[in-house]
């Protein structure tokens, strides 16, 4: 068991008392007489004395924190303490550089924390810099929205799309601007739907391109082009851009954030909250954490420092409960069906795998056969197709490969279907007619026949893969386009 004593109760030491009391052992703070503290009665030994007088210590103490804001007591009660606990690790917080009482205080502690420097750093961090300036565009463009906001996640919007959408809508909100987290499609995946039922989201699930006319503005999170993986017209004038995701493509918003030296979109969007100095709701919080976990694969996959960073900075606020129930969702009997086709159909050339799975009743199921097979050993690019209401469904995951698998998928079945994504995840839907007089064929030869198709157009382009845009390289793009005039 850990032994702390505090010395001294200065403007911070309300805030550290209270910290340090939630790390267990035995705590004694001791404050002078003349102090006016409140609130750390009930979570320590508080005594009120000299802090320089060894009567008001403990018999005993491993750690000895000094937060007296009087430089010579500060530093008469680190002598004493050094005198009474030789063996005591000494931490000085030391306002006052420059003094001859700073000079000393270097000598007896352990370590010294200027606090006034690190106030000063984290004014200028927050002031200064790339990061700074982001903020202050994206809050300027944001106030200039003349009605309500939609932001606009992906199709059928994975964690990191949900999370930065209600993150950006929030955003939007605390400047004034009603704004909306959108998508079109389903939210189906097992754990997606978990998420949003568990936390109680509010999402607003668009049907028709129409809809979106009641917005004043149009935001994109988690993907960079209108018409590109979302439902709406590509000729839509987006307001803001906020991606993960090397763009293919010239991106036009009035604001871009791009940087795909990142492992989520989820860190950019908790990077904007840290900055803007706001505590984010549980809710929030809780799916920016989830989202950065699901696009790292718990931080194995491309995660980066600002990943950790932006999880760390979360982890005070998000609901744990949640997390967990949201991590172990049941899986239906269609997955599990669909896992064994999967498992049981599959065709490996090299490190890729395709299979078919046949007639399916959910779509999703592909998706999640393909997040497990991806783990088998030797396999870096995995493709799982299966066929509902006259509709082919293919899912691709790849993983520690150069290939864009998005637009491998596209060269593929582009043709003959619509096809694209990420480079590391992917999908297409080719309608079933395509490939002829399916009415007529049993559903067993209709999936020999489908996965012929698929596979063979796949393995003829992955002969001479598109690759995958480079991290490495210095993409970091954020922009305002000015106002057109009026």
């Amino acid at each position: 068991m850990v032994r702390r004593l505090v010395l001294g109760c200065g403007q911070a030491g309300e805030t550290v008392v209270g910290v340090v009391s939630t790390w267990g052992g035995d705590l004694r703070v001791v404050v002078p007489d003349d102090s006016r503290i409140e609130g750390i009665d009930g979570v320590a030994d508080v005594v009120h004395g000299d802090p320089t007088d060894p009567s008001t210590y403990p018999d005993e103490t491993d750690v000895v924190v000094v937060l007296d804001e009087d430089p010579d007591r500060g530093l008469a009660a680190a002598r004493q303490a050094r005198e009474s606990f030789p063996d005591a690790l000494i931490v000085a917080c030391g306002g006052w550089r420059g003094t001859e009482a700073a000079a000393a205080l270097a000598d007896v502690a352990d370590r010294v924390v200027e606090s006034r420097r690190l106030v000063a750093d984290h004014l200028l961090d927050a002031a200064t810099g790339d990061g700074a300036e982001r903020v202050a565009r994206l809050l300027d463009v944001l106030r200039d929205v003349d009605g309500r906001l939609a932001v606009v996640m992906h199709d059928n919007p994975d964690p990191d799309a949900i999370a930065s959408a209600l993150a950006l809508a929030g955003i939007a909100r605390s400047v004034g601007v009603d704004a909306d987290a959108c998508y079109f499609g389903e939210i189906s995946h097992q754990e997606n739907r978990a998420l949003v039922n568990l936390l109680d989201l509010d999402l607003r699930n668009l049907e028709t391109t129409e809809e979106i006319a009641e917005y004043a503005g149009v935001a994109l999170v988690d993907h960079s082009r209108p018409g590109v993986n979302d439902g709406l017209d590509p000729e839509t004038d987006v307001t803001v851009v906020i991606d993960h995701h090397p763009p293919r493509a010239p991106v036009e918003a009035r604001y871009v954030d791009l940087r795909s030296d990142v492992g989520a979109t989820s860190t950019l969007l908790a990077e904007y909250l840290d900055r803007l100095g706001v505590t984010p709701e549980r809710t929030v919080a809780t799916a920016l954490l989830y989202g950065i976990r699901i696009d790292t694969r718990d931080f194995t996959r491309e995660a980066v420092d600002s990943d950790f960073e932006a999880a760390a900075f979360l982890l005070p606020y998000v609901d744990a409960t949640v997390l967990e129930r949201v991590e172990e969702p049941s899986m239906s009997p269609d997955v599990l069906a669909t896992l064994a086709a999967a498992i049981r159909n599959r065709r490996v050339h090299g490190d890729v795998l395709t299979t078919g799975v046949g007639r399916i009743r959910d779509r999703d199921a592909l998706a999640q056969a393909a997040d497990r097979l991806l783990d088998m050993e030797d396999i870096c690019i995995v493709v799982v197709h299966g066929f509902m209401d006259e509709t082919i469904y293919v899912s691709g995951r790849a993983r520690g490969t150069d290939v864009d698998l998005g637009e491998a998928l596209r060269d593929a079945l582009g043709s003959i279907g619509s096809a694209g994504g990420h480079a590391d995840m992917a999908g297409a839907q080719i309608p079933l007619g395509i490939l002829g007089a399916v009415e007529e064929a049993s559903t067993e030869s209709l999936a020999n026949v489908v996965d012929d198709v698929i596979a063979g157009r796949l393995f003829e382009v992955l002969e001479n893969p598109p690759s995958a845009p480079s991290r490495d390289s210095d993409t970091d793009i954020a922009f305002e386009f000015p106002l057109a005039e009026e």
